[in-house]
């Protein structure tokens, strides 16, 4: 049994274990008794509420966002959890862009930390647009165990595909 596009390049030890719980139909359940509070962010409103609440808190001198919001078709569509873009209009002789940051809509029911590692992931490309070092440390700046949250949203995302379609029985 493999364990599943979520989990490709972690160290052979940890993919056995988690290989190990999936097999046994435990992997979401172990994943969820760490992390059992859900959030109430079930809106709209109420995600631009907590993004912006965590953008003032670490990052006041990034770009103000024009949009927040969960939307559905995220991971059908791009592949992706969630979405930072940069709408650019002219205006007058300037241009100028709108950001905006986009959730899939499965992190309405998910733990109130993956939610938060999701949005921190999503902030911190305002001020860094690779996957490198610097953007990982402004990660880590924002949410001191983001690497572990990482791991775990990949845990609780492959418990969820695997329940999904039954693979797991």
């Amino acid at each position: 049994m493999s364990v599943g596009k979520y989990l490709l390049g972690y160290p052979p030890d940890l993919l056995a274990r988690a290989t190990e719980l999936l097999a046994q139909g435990r992997l979401g359940r172990s994943v969820l008794e760490r992390y059992p509070q859900a959030h109430e962010v079930r809106s709209d409103p109420a995600l631009y509420d907590y993004v912006t609440e965590l953008k003032r808190q670490h990052m006041r001198s990034a770009p103000p966002l024009a949009k927040v919001a969960y939307d559905n078709r995220l991971q059908l569509v791009q592949q992706a959890l969630g979405t930072h873009t940069a709408v650019s209009r002219v205006q007058g002789g300037n241009l100028k862009a709108k950001r905006e940051i986009r959730v899939a809509s499965l992190f309405r029911e998910a733990p109130e930390p993956f939610l938060k590692m999701i949005v921190v992931h999503e902030l911190a490309h305002l001020k860094e647009r690779q996957h490198d070092k610097a953007f990982y440390a402004l990660c880590q700046h924002m949410e001191p165990g983001y690497h572990q949250l990482e791991f775990d949203v990949r845990l609780w995302l492959t418990a969820r595909e695997f329940e999904a379609s039954g693979e797991s029985r």
